[in-house]
């Protein structure tokens, strides 16, 4: 769960939003720390081969989908797959570390 502004946020209602588009094959949503609201939510996106999409029109998909508030505030675009564990989850604390190694702690 992602704490932003005092809103709670659920990365899977997130993500289920996201992979509706049809350009993205893989999605991770994660908290990166944000000076204002505590935390943001950030999308890390595969595409599917051969598709592309925008920053502004996932983010404006999104917004058909959720809450204004739970649309990612970024996206970070990738075109490996994402790390996975042995069991194929997705290993979101791999993709936080890079935002949160500076921090003392993994909630701002």
């Amino acid at each position: 769960m992602i704490i932003s502004g005092g809103e709670n946020i659920y990365s899977v209602e997130v993500e289920q939003a996201l992979y509706m588009h049809p350009a993205v094959l893989e999605a991770a949503v994660i908290s990166i720390p944000d000076d204002q609201w505590g935390e943001a939510v950030h999308a890390v996106i595969v595409c599917k081969p051969s598709r592309q999409v925008s920053s502004e029109e996932l983010l404006a998909f999104a917004h058909t989908l959720i809450a204004g508030y739970k649309v990612p505030r970024s996206i970070e675009f990738r075109l490996e797959p994402l790390p996975k564990s042995g069991a194929g989850k997705i290993l979101k604390r791999e993709l936080r570390e890079p935002y949160w190694s500076a921090k003392s702690r993994n909630v701002n």
